[in-house]
């Protein structure tokens, strides 16, 4: 099994990123993300395309209608000790529900990525970004890679 994990800047890319996944053939029990909740009011002048809106209630809504459904019904908030709120959706989110304790790192670490990166990305979702992972088997892994270097991720790495 390899994990490809990587981030993106803001909700649309993330959205687009889960879409592509999808149609790639990667299923909802493949793709995890994880974002910080972040209450911002979408109609805030600073945020004029709401890429920081109340994730809990307005998750990603326009990549429900396009086969990423099963995946967002499934999205959690979870209250993450030095990190505050964040919504997690697919496998990693029951990594993260049962280890809330070690964070977004020690979810991370359950899953075989390195814990000093699994640092670095829990740092990540702190300022805002948007992680993604997707746990396939090797032979689709490089797939996960480019697909997510092509949707704008960055920091892309497969463990």
């Amino acid at each position: 099994m390899s994990n490809v994990i990587g981030t993106y800047r803001d909700r649309s890319e993330a959205e687009r990123a889960l879409e592509e996944l999808k149609r790639n053939g990667f299923s909802d029990q493949e793709v995890s993300l994880v974002a910080k909740e972040d209450k911002a009011d979408p109609e805030d002048e600073n945020n004029e395309d709401g890429d920081n809106m109340d994730l809990s209630s307005g998750i990603f809504t326009g990549g429900a209608v396009g086969g990423v459904a099963g995946l967002l019904a499934g999205a959690g908030l979870l209250a993450i000790p030095g990190l505050g709120p964040i919504v997690a959706l697919g496998p990693l989110a029951a990594t993260l529900g049962g280890a809330a304790t070690g964070g977004v790192a020690g979810g991370l670490l359950d899953m075989g990525i390195p814990q000093d990166r699994g640092q670095y990305y829990e740092n990540e979702v702190k300022s805002g970004r948007f992680l993604a992972v997707v746990q396939t088997d090797e032979g689709k892994a490089q797939s996960a890679v480019d697909t997510m270097r092509k949707t704008g991720a960055k920091d892309v790495e497969m463990h």
